[in-house]
């Protein structure tokens, strides 16, 4: 192979230009990117860097070994067969192979894209500017109370703000997490000082203030939106590249999309799991982290397949929260400590004993063990794992129960 191109310059993008030299390739590398700046780190930007401990979060990758044509600050314009990538301001990129990186955008709500003091968060630019707004005694409005809101609330509460979170869902983490799970999670805003609404949809948003359903008006100095993301793919519109509703574009279990040549990684790609028996589009780090070695592999001709127990963490209101896992519906919850206390985790265990989740509170070795048993399929002891005084890898079964 004498050249691949890669489209996007985020960690997903970085990691498979860095897996494809690890693995002997040595041809020309072209990395193409939105944005201006090296590839850098996001989950800083809603930990350390909005909370004023660093400025930004540069991936830690030696360029000049890796030997890469950089062309940042252009925006893709679509792929083709051959494959041939089209680049904003550049003559067509030819390749042998063609990685899609794009990752994601966030959602934004209608009518906000302008609105002045109305921020969301995904770039470096997004944290500084953010960042700056967090002032003490600053009325900080944040619209959901999924991963991101909740990271935005702490680091907003830290700063000394006034903060209010609206959120439509019944509980916190609703999208992510059992609902059950999520209801203990509650109690820490108003630990923190912050007004958590939970139930409460954002009915508009003008400037300075939203306006939540039942007649409320929250006045802000900055308003957040944190109601997810979705693929940036629509780039792609007209490409011979399958794509989901949501957008997501559709690959194989060994990362290829349906246009010869062309494969996909991170959060702008959904694969199918033969571990879960459904397609999954996984939107967080350690995704964009793993990822990366199989599609260089495959790129490269091999016939790797990806299929792991997705893993997300968090920093909340002074807790480490880490969950690896994949809907656990229908699924025999183990507690592991007192959920009210300031450390604990549960496991999810199918009929055959097996951990399918975990999720833990500041018990690092918990969700570590347990993730392992999760993807080597073992089957555990429940009483012996209910016990939080005894490691989860001493609750595996070395027999049938």
């Amino acid at each position: 192979m004498e050249r691949i191109v890669i489209v996007g310059a985020g960690l997903a993008g970085a990691r498979t230009a860095q897996a494809l030299r690890e693995r002997g390739y040595a041809g020309a590398l072209t990395l193409v990117g939105a944005e201006p700046h090296l590839p850098y780190d996001r989950p800083p930007l809603s930990k350390a860097l909005l909370m004023g401990d660093r400025d930004d979060s540069p991936l830690e990758l030696d360029w000049d070994s890796l030997d890469v044509e950089l062309v940042l600050g252009r925006h893709a314009a679509g792929v083709a067969e051959g494959p041939v990538v089209e680049v904003e301001g550049c003559p067509p990129l030819g390749a042998d192979a063609v990685v899609l990186a794009t990752g994601s955008v966030p959602v934004r709500l209608p009518g906000t894209a302008d609105l002045r003091g109305v921020h969301v968060l995904r770039t470096v630019e997004d944290a500084r500017s953010l960042r700056a707004a967090l002032a003490p005694g600053a009325g900080i409005a944040v619209v959901g109370a999924g991963w991101i809101g909740a990271e935005v609330a702490t680091a907003a509460a830290r700063a000394g703000c006034r903060v209010t979170v609206a959120e439509a869902a019944p509980t916190p983490l609703a999208g992510a997490l059992p609902a059950v799970v999520g209801a203990r999670t509650e109690p820490w805003y108003g630990q923190a000082g912050v007004d958590l609404r939970l139930g409460t949809p954002v009915e508009g948003v003008e400037e300075g203030a939203l306006h939540l359903s039942g007649g409320d008006r929250v006045a802000f100095d900055a308003a957040v939106v944190g109601v997810g993301v979705r693929p940036a793919t629509d780039w792609l519109a007209g490409a011979p590249v399958a794509r989901d509703g949501r957008g997501a574009v559709l690959v194989d279990a060994g990362l290829h999309t349906s246009l010869p040549g062309v494969l996909a990684v991170g959060d702008c790609c959904a694969f199918p799991s033969a571990r879960y028996g459904v397609r999954m589009h996984v939107e967080h780090w350690d995704n964009a982290l793993r990822a990366p070695d199989v599609v260089a592999a495959n790129a490269l001709g091999g016939a790797e397949v990806y299929d792991p127990v997705p893993y997300v963490w968090s920093e909340q209101f002074g807790r480490m929260v880490q969950y690896a896992g994949h809907d656990v519906a229908g699924l025999r919850p183990v507690w592991r400590g007192d959920p009210d206390g300031p450390a604990w985790a549960v496991c999810w265990l199918d009929p055959d004993e097996r951990v399918r989740a975990v999720l833990a509170v500041d018990r690092p070795r918990d969700l570590v063990q347990a993730r392992r048993l999760a993807t080597r399929g073992t089957p555990v002891d429940p009483a012996l794992l209910a016990d939080p005084g005894v490691a989860v890898r001493a609750t595996a079964r070395t027999r049938g129960p």
